[in-house]
């Protein structure tokens, strides 16, 4: 970065659920400040569930009673409306000029469904004016307005993705996405023991581990991060750690097969039975037929296989219940298993190396866990194994790959 740079900083519900965390959002700013740069800030709802502001702790306000999708939304965006005020009050407290700007306000608009919402466009002369002078934008992450002016929301992580739309916006220097760990990590440190922080990824590989599971940036902020070339940083608020560059595709060529491991739990998995030859009209039709089903009923699938008469898919735990409907309304016989969890090696330097699914193999079965199905990409292999057995493939596939080592 410049010596004077424009960041758009994204502060997580951790962050700002605390008197503390607070102050060590104005510390993260305030170092910026002395270097000439200026900031925005995009903020979370406070807290996890059961705290009382947290989105999930709102929305169970009117869990067991008659609801329309739009108005979850308007309760469901009162958490950012509250930590941007809080947080813009405690920052000026703390001699910051500072602003709280709804989502709104700040000019983000966005379309599609309800609680799942894209952002369309973003007009920035607001945040621009603030910044020109001086002022610090403090905006609601999550929210935006439809045209109809009515409030919609952008689903799980959100934040995040409100924070790498300003960036591009305002053609931002970049992106700091602030939670309490200190970077993307190559596995989970609650599994893998020598986990560590990665200094720099490729936003592909983000992407990924973020759509295989990864919890450290919402899904469609990745997406964007690897579609616009932003420089995203992951960083702690609570630490001085430097974190985890995520750099462009071309800016960066990996120096390992694998970056990291991710999982998803909560997965069901069917074997359809089509009960006709493979090539026959009859055979085409009944598959044709299952897939308009599934998508009239917005169930994604995952790990897809055909097999001469069979299909082989994955489907989360939630829309099992929806797809044996189909299938039962179909008149299509199937096998379901559940308890399962899938276990995904993450890494762009795989890509034309012979040997990495047989090391990967190896390692599952020398832990004597069993693979159910694979899938792959230039950049993952994906497993599906017993959940029982999830934490422990984790870290047979971390120390296969020695991502333990990955900074050395």
């Amino acid at each position: 970065m410049s010596d004077s740079s424009l960041i758009v900083m994204k502060f997580g519900g951790t962050s700002v659920a605390t008197e503390e965390g607070r102050a060590c959002i104005a510390q993260r700013i305030k170092e910026h400040q002395e270097k000439g740069d200026a900031c925005v800030v995009v903020v979370s709802a406070m807290g996890r569930k059961g705290e009382p502001y947290a989105t999930d702790t709102l929305l169970g306000l009117v869990e067991n009673l008659p609801q329309r999708k739009e108005e979850l939304d308007l309760l469901a965006s009162v958490g950012e409306m509250i930590s941007s005020v809080v947080v813009a009050s405690e920052l000026r407290a703390r001699e910051l000029n500072t602003e709280a700007l709804t989502g709104p306000a700040a000019g983000i608009f966005a379309e599609g469904a309800p609680q799942n919402a894209a952002i369309s466009v973003i007009q920035t002369d607001t945040v621009q004016k603030l910044v020109a002078a001086g002022v610090v934008p403090v905006v609601c992450g999550f929210q935006a307005l439809t045209e109809t002016g009515e409030i919609i929301t952008l689903g799980r992580g959100g934040s995040d993705t409100t924070a790498c739309a300003l960036g591009v916006a305002l053609e931002a220097d970049a992106v700091e996405i602030y939670s309490d760990v200190d970077g993307v990590m190559t596995a989970d440190p609650r599994i893998a023991n020598d986990a560590q922080v990665l200094k720099i990824m490729r936003a592909d590989e983000l992407f990924q581990m973020a759509k295989m599971g990864s919890k450290i940036v919402h899904t469609p902020a990745a997406e964007l991060a690897l579609s616009s070339g932003v420089s995203l940083y992951v960083k702690n608020t609570f630490s001085n750690h430097p974190g985890t560059r995520v750099v462009d595709i071309a800016a960066y060529r990996p120096q390992t097969i694998a970056t990291a491991v991710a999982h998803t739990h909560d997965v069901s998995r069917f074997i359809v039975e089509l009960e006709s030859c493979e090539g026959c009209a009859d055979h085409s039709k009944r598959q044709n037929a299952l897939f308009q089903s599934l998508a009239e009923n917005a169930i994604s699938l995952d790990m897809f296989t055909p097999a001469n008469d069979k299909l082989f898919f994955t489907v989360a735990d939630s829309a099992t219940k929806a797809t044996e409907k189909c299938l039962k309304d179909l008149s299509m016989s199937y096998v379901l298993s559940t308890d399962l969890s899938k276990v995904t090696l993450v890494g762009a330097g795989m890509h034309g190396v012979p040997g990495v699914m047989a090391k990967l193999s190896q390692a599952l079965a020398d832990e004597k866990i069993d693979m159910y199905q694979t899938s792959d990409s230039h950049t993952t292999i994906s497993v599906l194994v017993a959940s029982v057995n999830c934490k422990r493939a984790i870290a047979a596939l971390h120390k296969a790959f020695n991502l333990g080592e990955i900074n050395a």
